[in-house]
């Protein structure tokens, strides 16, 4: 079943980046009831609550024309997890934010997504900052942000997550230099 956002059909080598659909529910539910791996994106303790995070990304897509995509696998279509751009009401500015499903650790996909959605991010909405805001402790979170480039820039008051870091990622001038992907 279609949900019908404006997302477009993003690819990578192995990854395609899509807009949620239907059947993307169940695995963003179970990884947002998984208190140990979601704690710093926002885990939840009933089901209700992370369907209601699902249905938010939706209307994210609407009202901010961009929002997480799905993180498909080429080979399998397996849904690996999600990455995209989060401006939510209350949010600092835009967020390049990911988060990479059970199974799917240690395999650069968050890497692979996370460049790609930077890229649309500079490229397709004519964004020319973006940030990534981190729970302090998510080491994982931080080596990523270090590899794609961001440098620790504050920590600051999140009314959702409490304390964050922000990480300031590189522009669009920085990028086109290196020559990103």
């Amino acid at each position: 079943m279609s949900l019908v956002v404006n997302a477009p059909r993003l690819e990578t080598g192995r990854l395609v980046l899509r807009g949620p659909e239907a059947g993307d529910a169940e695995p963003m539910i179970a990884f947002l009831l998984d208190r140990t791996r979601a704690e710093g994106f926002g885990a939840y303790d009933h089901r209700g609550d992370a369907w209601r995070w699902f249905a938010t990304n939706i209307g994210h897509w609407h009202l901010r024309g961009h929002g997480y995509f799905t993180i498909e696998m080429k080979d399998t279509a397996a849904v690996a997890g999600i990455c995209g751009i989060w401006y939510p009401e209350g949010w600092p500015e835009p967020e390049l934010g990911w988060v990479v499903f059970d199974g799917h650790e240690g395999k650069g996909i968050a890497y692979e997504a996370a460049a790609r959605v930077r890229r649309y991010a500079y490229e397709d909405l004519g964004l020319d900052t973006l940030t990534s805001n981190i729970v302090p402790g998510n080491t994982r979170s931080v080596a990523l942000a270090e590899r794609l480039g961001a440098t620790y820039e504050r920590t600051y008051h999140n009314y959702n997550m409490g304390e964050d870091q922000l990480w300031r990622h590189p522009g669009p001038d920085a990028l086109d230099q290196e020559g990103e992907q």
